[in-house]
C-alpha cells in the first residue's frame, strides 16, 4: 500500500506542472502572445455577482481572488487543461519556457537556517562571481541573513530582479573565513536539455525537460558535441516531460524527419487546420533513433513520439504516455495574471487524437494515472492491452502499416515495467525533505574533492555499505520512524541517488542523469534497440 501512496503522490505533483505548462502556441516564439485590456465583461452574471459581494458582503473580501477563481471554475468546466493562472505562477511558467529568468542565476538549500547553494548556472550573475556550491550566504547588503527564519519566498523576493546590485556576504564550504561578493542582478540563460552524454559506444543519450523556446538550438549544441565524440545512434529520453511550445516539438521533430513529412497537424471550432511539415534541415534525419517515454510524457512530447512512431523514424521505450492531445493558447491580463485556453486539438500523421476521456470529470481525468497503476498497466504490457480503448481494430496504422492506437496516449513499441523499488514513500519522503543533497552538504563535500572531472568520479566512486548505513542514521534524525522494510528494498536505490546527487552537487545536471541512468532498465531496452 505504501509502494502505491508513493506512486500516487509522485503523479500528483507531476499531473499539476503538467496541466500548468501542457501545450502552448506560440505565435513566431513570442511567448507572450495576444494581451487582454479587460476584465470580465461588465454585464455578466459573474461580473453582477463579483458587483454585489463587493458592495453588499457581511466581510470585507478580496474580489480580485474572488474573479480569478470564478474564472477558473469556469474554464474547468470545459475541459481539464484550460485554467486560470494567478500572476506569479503565470512568470514563472513563461520565464521557464522562455529559456531564462532575471536574478543571480543558482539553486540553494536551506539547510539550520541557512542558505546553501547547491547549483551555480554557468554564465549567470553568480557564477561570473566565482559563486560555487557548497557556498553558505550569511549577510546580504550588510544585513544578517542567515539565521533570519528563511524562506523560499524572501529568498526569492531578495535575489530576483534585473540590472540591479546585490552584496553578499559569503563562507566557503569548511571555512569559518567570510568574503564580499558584489553581483549585480541580470538575465540567467535555463536550458530545456538536462543531460548529454555517451552512454554506450556509437551511442549518444540526450534528456529534455521541457519544450521551450531554446530547446531546438539547445538540442543542436549537444548533438554536435556528441557526434564529435562518435555518436552514430541516439537516445531521446522525454520521459516526465510534461509539455511546453507547440513550435518547439514540431522544430526538434524537424530534426529527425525527410523534408515534407507531415509532423502533426492541429484544428478546431474556431481555428483552422493548420499543417506542420519537416523542412531538409534536420541535423540528424538517418541515424537509428529511439524515444523513451513514461506516464508523465504529455503534450508536446507526444506530439514528437507520435510524429516519429507513425513515420517509423524511431523505437519508443517505456509506458503509455499521458494522453493530451489539446492546444491551449495563453491570454495575459494587465495584472500578470492569464488563462491558458484550449483552442485547438493536434492530430498524430496518421490522423490520431491522442486526448484521454474527460467526461467523468476533472477529478476522474486527475486520477487516471493512478487508476492505472492500480489496474496493473504499470507493469504488464498485457494490462495496457486490455484497456478498452486498445482493444479491436484500429483504423490508424505507422507508414509500414504497424497498428497504432488513439484516445489514450502513445503506447510504446517496447514496454518497460515500473520500478517500485525507486518511488515508494521512504524515497518520496527522502527526495521531499532534500536529505540526499543535505548529506551531500554535510558530509559528502570532501570526497568530491578527491576526483578531478565527473568521469571519473562517475568510473570510480561507489557509494559502500558503509556510507549508505552512515546517510540512513543522518536521515533517521528527521524522518523519525522509518519502515525498516522499505529501508531494506530501498538500499539500491538510495545508493543510486546518493551518487547522482553528489554529482550534480559538484558537476550539475548532466552528471546527475549519468549516475541515476547507470542502473535504468528503460535505457538499457532504449540502447539495445538501437544496436
Amino acid at each position: 500500500m505504501k509502494k502505491a501512496a508513493g506512486i500516487i503522490f509522485r503523479s500528483i505533483i507531476l499531473l499539476l506542472l503538467g496541466i500548468t505548462i501542457g501545450l502552448l502556441i506560440s505565435d513566431n516564439n513570442n511567448f507572450t502572445n495576444h494581451a487582454l485590456g479587460f476584465s470580465i465583461a461588465g454585464n455578466s452574471k459573474i461580473s453582477k455577482v463579483l458587483g454585489l459581494v463587493k458592495n453588499n458582503y457581511v466581510d470585507t473580501v478580496n474580489t480580485d481572488s474572488l474573479e480569478g477563481v470564478a474564472v477558473n471554475n469556469l474554464l474547468q468546466n470545459l475541459d481539464p487543461h484550460s485554467l486560470y493562472l494567478q500572476p506569479q505562477r503565470a512568470q514563472s511558467i513563461n520565464e521557464s519556457l522562455g529559456g531564462g529568468f532575471d536574478g543571480i542565476g543558482l539553486e540553494y538549500q536551506l539547510l539550520r537556517d541557512t542558505l546553501v547553494i547547491t547549483m551555480v548556472y554557468p554564465g549567470g550573475p553568480a557564477a561570473k562571481a566565482g559563486l560555487v556550491s557548497g557556498d553558505r550566504v550569511i549577510s546580504v547588503n550588510k544585513k544578517k541573513f542567515s539565521g533570519t527564519h528563511l524562506t523560499a519566498d524572501h529568498v526569492n523576493t531578495i535575489f530576483r530582479g534585473k540590472d540591479s546590485g546585490i552584496l553578499l556576504s559569503v563562507a566557503r564550504s569548511n571555512s569559518s573565513a567570510v568574503k564580499l561578493y558584489p553581483i549585480k542582478r541580470g538575465h540567467v540563460d535555463l536550458s530545456s536539455l538536462d543531460a548529454a552524454y555517451m552512454v554506450a559506444p556509437g551511442a549518444g543519450y540526450i534528456k529534455i525537460s521541457k519544450f521551450a523556446l531554446t530547446t531546438d538550438a539547445d538540442f543542436r549544441l549537444a548533438l554536435g558535441k556528441l557526434k564529435a565524440l562518435g555518436m552514430k545512434k541516439l537516445v531521446l529520453d522525454i520521459r516526465e516531460n510534461g509539455g511546453g511550445y507547440l513550435n518547439a516539438a514540431t522544430a526538434l521533430a524537424d530534426e529527425f524527419l525527410k523534408k515534407d513529412k507531415l509532423i502533426v497537424y492541429t484544428k478546431g471550432v474556431h481555428e483552422a487546420r493548420r499543417d506542420y511539415f519537416a523542412t531538409d534541415s534536420g541535423n540528424f534525419q538517418d541515424g537509428k533513433l529511439a524515444v523513451m517515454i513514461d506516464e508523465y510524457s504529455a503534450s508536446a512530447s507526444e506530439i514528437l513520439a507520435g510524429a516519429l512512431q507513425d513515420l517509423d523514424r524511431a523505437v519508443i521505450i517505456g509506458r503509455r504516455s499521458f494522453g493530451k492531445g489539446l492546444v491551449q493558447q495563453q491570454f495575459p491580463f494587465g495584472d500578470g495574471s492569464a488563462i491558458n485556453l484550449t483552442v485547438a486539438r493536434y492530430y498524430t500523421p496518421s490522423g490520431r487524437s491522442i486526448q484521454k476521456s474527460y467526461k467523468s470529470g476533472i477529478e476522474s481525468y486527475h486520477n487516471e494515472i493512478a487508476q492505472r497503476m492500480r489496474k496493473g498497466e504499470f507493469f504488464s504490457a498485457q494490462s495496457n492491452l486490455n484497456d478498452s480503448i486498445f482493444k479491436g481494430p484500429s483504423p490508424y496504422h505507422t507508414a509500414s502499416g504497424k497498428k497504432v492506437f488513439s484516445g489514450g496516449g502513445i503506447m510504446p513499441d517496447v514496454f518497460v515495467p515500473a520500478d517500485t523499488a525507486q518511488n515508494n514513500m521512504l524515497i518520496q519522503e527522502l527526495g521531499s525533505q532534500q536529505l540526499f543533497t543535505a548529506y551531500v552538504i554535510d558530509r559528502l563535500q570532501p570526497t568530491l574533492n578527491n576526483f578531478s572531472s565527473a568521469n571519473t568520479f562517475q568510473k570510480q566512486y561507489i557509494v559502500s555499505n558503509d556510507e549508505l548505513d552512515s546517510f540512513i542514521m543522518y536521515a533517521s534524525k528527521t524522518i523519525k520512524e522509518m519502515n525498516s522494510k522499505e529501508v531494506f528494498i530501498s538500499r539500491p536505490t538510495m545508493k543510486t541517488l546518493l551518487k547522482a546527487f553528489a554529482a550534480r552537487f559538484k558537476w550539475g545536471d548532466s552528471a546527475y542523469f549519468e549516475a541515476l541512468n547507470s542502473n535504468d532498465a528503460t535505457l538499457k531496452k532504449a540502447v539495445e534497440a538501437i544496436n
